[in-house]
């Protein structure tokens, strides 16, 4: 679920908002639906880390709206999420596609580590997927389900490849950190 966690902290990198706001928010931006069973929570433990604050903010005739900013911790909580790939986390496609969408937050050397981490889940999927068509035998469907993922894997791969070309060419969003 820390694509979700990243999604909310980066949306509130923009500004300030109230949870209704922050949903939509997301949602409008990214497709990913949020519900409030996911949201309040994760913002419940980002300002018991001090990643968030909350304040009231007084609404005529109605309860006061709960405001969720950013603090200086948040900032460093979303930027060590987005440069850091776990294996697990490297083979889910969200999780990745997550990560790459804010690589203009990341450094050229986090960049290529988070490219490098999703191409070692691939090269593993891949190991896994030749070992599955090799045990499929003549089974028709399940070869050509079998290829098709394979198919997929590789030209991501290449994709990958040329990602790692773009990688370093954007400037670091910060030369002073490393």
């Amino acid at each position: 679920m820390s694509y979700i966690e990243i999604l909310i902290l980066r949306h509130l990198t923009r500004r300030p908002a109230h949870g209704y706001e922050l949903r939509k928010r997301v949602e409008s931006v990214t497709g990913v639906m949020l519900n409030n069973n996911a949201l309040y929570p994760a913002l419940r433990r980002f300002e018991d880390a001090g990643a968030v604050t909350r304040t009231a903010q007084a609404q005529q005739g109605r309860p006061a709206k709960q405001v969720y900013q950013l603090t200086d911790v948040g900032h460093s909580l979303l930027h060590d999420m987005l440069a850091e790939l776990p294996p697990d986390a490297a083979q889910d496609d969200t999780e990745f596609l997550t990560r790459l969408g804010q690589f203009s937050l990341l450094t050229p050397a986090e960049r290529l580590a988070v490219l490098t981490a999703r191409d070692s889940a691939l090269t593993e999927r891949l190991e896994r997927l030749t070992e599955l068509r090799q045990r499929s035998g003549d089974e028709r469907w399940s070869t050509l389900v079998t290829a098709e993922l394979i198919a997929r894997a590789e030209s991501e791969r290449r994709w990958l490849a040329d990602l790692r070309d773009l990688a370093p060419a954007e400037a670091d969003p910060d030369p002073g950190r490393q």
